[in-house]
């Protein structure tokens, strides 16, 4: 058991690696849809400026689809509902913030959109889990 542990292989029992997939799922889409979206919806008009300032086409629309993305998409996400297409949505806007809207800025303040984004990316390969409402409406 300690040289699996140590040196890798199956230490952990399927249930509960669904349980830390879980875990992480309703994790980041919460910290993601109420740290981040609640905020920002509806979008103030200081965001659609920062979106605008970013060349984006339809700043309002596009200022509107980041803020429903990071709200509704966080929420989905932790409920592994619509996780895909969630994790999707999560993942680009990620995409937009860390490498549009952070583009000269240091690693420190690019990270946050990073760690967000590469949650909603495992999520859209590996879909939700056997513990999501995916797997109940399935």
């Amino acid at each position: 058991m300690l040289r699996r542990l140590l040196f890798g292989g199956t230490v952990v029992q399927p249930f509960l690696a669904d349980v830390a997939i879980t875990l992480l799922r309703v994790f980041g889409g919460l910290s993601m849809s109420l740290a981040h979206g609640r905020g920002k919806t509806p979008p103030s008009a200081g965001f659609i400026d920062a979106v605008a300032g970013m060349g984006l086409p339809a700043p309002e629309l596009m200022a509107w689809a980041a803020s429903l993305a990071e709200l509704v998409g966080g929420i989905l996400l932790a409920a592994g509902l619509l996780t895909r297409p969630a994790a999707l949505a999560v993942a680009m806007t990620m995409g937009v913030a860390a490498f549009v809207h952070h583009a000269s800025d240091p690693f420190q303040q690019r990270e946050l959109a990073l760690f967000y984004g590469l949650i909603s990316l495992i999520f859209l390969v590996i879909g939700s889990g056997r513990l999501s409402l995916d797997r109940f409406l399935r």
